[in-house]
C-alpha cells in the first residue's frame, strides 16, 4: 500500500509519517526532493523559497515530476508513506499504482499556528498574518500559474480526511485503525498464477543470447516451476550475442535461412534442464514469452507442442 498524506501547514502530516514508519512503511517526502534542489543552489530553506523552486520544478518538468521521482524509488516489497503532496498531478502520478490511497490531515488554523510556533523550524512565518498569508498561496494556483501549488484541489482529491485537532493519543488511534483497515482494502493485488509464471518467463528470456529476439519459457505443473527455459546457442558453442550463430548474427530476412540458425528454443532448452536433471515433465504445461515459436526445418518437433503461449506436454 502506498499512502499519499496531504494538508496544510502543522496539520499532522509529518507526525502521521511517523506513525506510519513505526508501522513498517517507507516514507519519502516530495519536500526532500526539492530541499535537495535548493541545496544545489545555495538557497536558504524556507517556505517561500520551497514553494517557489516547487513551482519552478514542475513548470520545467511538468506538474507531477516531483510524484514521479519519488515513484522511481518505490518498490513493490514494502508499504510506502508519500508526504508533502501539493498538486492534483502529483496525485494523478501517484494514483498509477492501484493501491494508492490519499489522505488529507487537518485541524483548526489556529491549532496549527500554536504548532509551528511550537517546533520553531527555521524560516517559518513568525506572526499569525504571515502563516494566513503563505497559506494562502498555496490554496490555489497563483495567478493562475498551473505549475503552483493548489492545496484546495488536492483536498477535493482525498480518498479519507483525518482530523487531527486533538492530543497525540487521539491521532495514534484514528492512524492504528486506519492502517488495519487500509492494508486490507488497499492491499496491491497478486497476479494469477498464468500472469506469475508469464512473468517469470520473462524473467528467464533475459538470459536469452540470441541477437533476433530473447524468449523464455517455464515448464509448470500444480502450480509449481519444473524448469526453465531461454534462446541461444547450446552449450559448448559460442552464445549467439558473441557471433556463435552464422544466421543471427548475418543479414537474413527475417523467417529465412532457418536451416543456418544453430539457436535452440527456449521452450527446447527447459526440456533439456528437465532431462538433463531427471524432472518428469508428462501431463505439465509450457508458458512461453511470445504467442507462437516457430522450429527451424533441421529439428524434429511435434508442432502442436509449439503453437501457444501455453501448451499442455503429453509426451
Amino acid at each position: 500500500m502506498i499512502v499519499g498524506i496531504t494538508g496544510f501547514f502543522c496539520a499532522g502530516k509529518d507526525t502521521m509519517a511517523d506513525l506510519l514508519r513505526a508501522k513498517g512503511f517507507a516514507h519519502i517526502s516530495l519536500s526532500d526532493i526539492i530541499r535537495a534542489e535548493l541545496a544545489a543552489r545555495g538557497l536558504a530553506v524556507t517556505i517561500p523559497n520551497l514553494t517557489d523552486a516547487g513551482n519552478e520544478l514542475r513548470r520545467l518538468h511538468g506538474p507531477g515530476v516531483l510524484a514521479q521521482r519519488a515513484l522511481e524509488r518505490v518498490d513493490f516489497g514494502r508499504n510506502w508513506v508519500v508526504t508533502s503532496i501539493r498538486h492534483p498531478a502529483e496525485i494523478a502520478a501517484l494514483r498509477r499504482r492501484i493501491d494508492f490511497v490519499l489522505v488529507f490531515i487537518d485541524a483548526p488554523q489556529g491549532v496549527r499556528f500554536e504548532r509551528s510556533m511550537l517546533r520553531a523550524r527555521p524560516g517559518d512565518p513568525a506572526t499569525i498574518e504571515q502563516f494566513r498569508d503563505w497559506e494562502a498561496r498555496q490554496l490555489d494556483p497563483h495567478q493562475g500559474d498551473p505549475a503552483a501549488q493548489a492545496m484546495a484541489a488536492c483536498r477535493d482529491l482525498a480518498d479519507e480526511r483525518l482530523d487531527n485537532a486533538g492530543n497525540m493519543d487521539e491521532l495514534r488511534a484514528k492512524v492504528d485503525a486506519f492502517v488495519a483497515r487500509g492494508l486490507v482494502e488497499h492491499f496491491l493485488p497478486r497476479p494469477s498464477w498464468d500472469e506469475y509464471f508469464m512473468m517469470m518467463a520473462e524473467v528467464a528470456a533475459i538470459r536469452g543470447n540470441c541477437l533476433r529476439r530473447r524468449v523464455g519459457a517455464v515448464i509448470v505443473h500444480n502450480h509449481q516451476i519444473l524448469s526453465t527455459g531461454y534462446n541461444g546457442t547450446p552449450k559448448g558453442i559460442t552464445n549467439c550475442s558473441d557471433g556463435g550463430c552464422p544466421r543471427c548474427a548475418g543479414h537474413a530476412a527475417s523467417g529465412s535461412a532457418l536451416d543456418e540458425c544453430l539457436c535452440v528454443h527456449a521452450e527446447e532448452n527447459a526440456i533439456v534442464q528437465a532431462a538433463a536433471h531427471g524432472v518428469a515433465i508428462r501431463g505439465a504445461r509450457f508458458i512461453a514469452r511470445y504467442r507462437r515459436a516457430l522450429i527451424a526445418p533441421n529439428r524434429s518437433s511435434t508442432p502442436a507442442l509449439w503453437r501457444w503461449s501455453t501448451a499442455a506436454i503429453t509426451r
